[in-house]
């Protein structure tokens, strides 16, 4: 059964061109290494709910949207593999050292076992 990395991420809306130059060339990387499928998305429809939201998930701010994202592969295992060599991949490094257009403080991620997928 496929494996997920699942995040939720807040990104100034001033920042979203350059979240999805980065997003664009991490998913291409990705895909190199063996990633089946690389998503990025922009919140749309996403209202503050009562206790919880993604919005409150990620304690949005003003001038800010919620990005979802996530990657998908064959196993845990493989994804494992390709993380290693992804985290590795120096066309990363420089990217994950620099300016990032988002606050990875407040990002959530995990993996997750797919359990239905039609």
């Amino acid at each position: 059964m496929t494996y997920v990395d699942g995040f939720v991420v807040p990104v100034p809306k001033k920042k979203i061109a350059a979240y999805r130059k980065m997003a664009r060339k991490a998913g291409k990387i990705w895909k190199e290494h063996g990633a089946l499928e690389f998503h990025e998305c922009v919140a749309d429809d996403v209202k503050v709910g009562k206790w919880t939201s993604f919005p409150r998930s990620v304690k949005l701010k003003k001038g800010e949207t919620v990005m979802f994202s996530w990657i998908t592969y064959r196993s845990r295992k493989q994804r494992d593999s390709i993380l290693k060599k992804v985290m590795s991949d120096e066309r990363l490094k420089a990217d994950m050292q620099g300016d990032m257009p988002f606050d990875g403080k407040r990002m959530i991620y995990g993996g997750f076992k797919a359990i239905v997928s039609l």
